[in-house]
């Protein structure tokens, strides 16, 4: 199974260089409103292509969430919703496109557009399911808990040595989170392996932990208190969910990354399966629907059948257009139906 495992990075990271041999100039582009594996397999490629003798730019659909600023604190770092014309400019010069966790253009918002009308070779690497056709090259493995795994392979396939500090600490932090801290199915032995790995190259562990999870503002452990106070439960599925309303952000001086992990809280009730968060995003117009679930429940399968939506099989999301009190309506005859089958 390792000799499976270890083939197909060669022969990617085989067909990656013989496409880099002629490349100066990379472009990396995560998904929409990032998190840490989407900014940290992105860092992580940056500081290596760079090492590598490339010129790299990242590019973010918008720009990352508060607490995470201090991994794209870098000049080169630019997000297309505040500099659109900047954009343009990277993506003309650039003479190749990494995208990275995610698989469709619709993920980059109105940044896909503008990537639909390039000619340049993209590489996209990932881990959701159902891969779209837009990329020259990809590798795509919903196997496997994080897309920072999968960099790290590939970096590591092609030249550990210039695996440092930096990169492992933006590895390690994309992993820690996209595995739930490791409590996630598709935790395994090989990511306990490369986490081990991360440690050799002097990552702070602690330092990393903080900045992600330690970070709340004062108004940011209120609306967490709201979203609690406002947590229900359909009886006898093992389903809870709360609502976020645009008054209960606005109160509370809501920030981009402000609602991140809140819908875990509902798995840590004692017989609660599936927890769901619907938060009303008056700058869309859509109530954005976050799904997270336990074992064998497949949410994705949930969000893509009754919200637009898809993702993990055990953490996904969906939107609406109708009101917040159509949506609920929606969505309870739709666990109804859909978990008492």
């Amino acid at each position: 199974m390792f000799g499976i495992f270890a083939c197909m990075y060669l022969e990617f990271s085989q067909k990656l260089n013989k496409i880099l041999e002629g490349v100066s100039n990379c472009l990396i582009i995560p998904h929409k409103n990032p998190d840490a594996d989407a900014l940290g397999s992105s860092m992580a490629l940056f500081v290596f292509l760079t090492k590598l003798g490339k010129k790299v730019k990242v590019i973010l659909p918008n720009s990352a969430p508060e607490y995470l600023e201090w991994m794209t604190n870098k000049p080169d770092v630019i997000s297309y919703d505040e500099n659109s014309e900047k954009t343009k400019r990277y993506l003309s010069n650039s003479q190749i496109i990494f995208a990275l966790d995610f698989n469709s253009l619709k993920r980059i918002g109105s940044l896909g557009k503008e990537i639909e009308n390039i000619k340049t070779p993209i590489i996209m690497i990932d881990h959701h399911e159902s891969p779209e056709k837009f990329s020259t090259l990809f590798l795509s493995k919903p196997n496997i808990g994080s897309t920072c795994e999968i960099i790290y392979n590939i970096m590591k396939t092609i030249n550990n040595k210039l695996i440092d500090k930096e990169i492992a600490t933006y590895i390690y932090s994309g992993i820690i989170t996209d595995t739930g801290s490791f409590r996630y199915p598709l935790t395994t032995a090989k990511t306990h392996n490369i986490t081990s790995e991360l440690f050799n190259k002097g990552i702070n562990h602690t330092k990393i932990h903080e900045n992600i999870y330690d970070n709340f503002s004062f108004e940011r452990a209120h609306l967490l208190a709201v979203a609690l106070k406002n947590l229900k439960k359909i009886d006898n599925l093992g389903v809870v969910y709360t609502i976020l309303t645009k008054q209960e952000l606005e109160k509370y001086n809501f920030k981009k990354g402000d609602t991140e992990g809140f819908v875990n809280f509902g798995l840590r009730i004692k017989g609660v399966n599936v927890s769901v968060i619907f938060i009303e995003d008056s700058n869309e117009d859509i109530i954005k629907i976050s799904f997270r679930s336990k074992e064998k429940i497949d949410v994705s399968k949930f969000a893509k059948k009754y919200f637009s939506g898809g993702g993990h099989k055990n953490a996904s999301g969906g939107f609406s257009n109708n009101s917040i009190i159509e949506t609920e309506k929606k969505f309870i005859a739709s666990v109804k139906e859909f978990f008492t089958r």
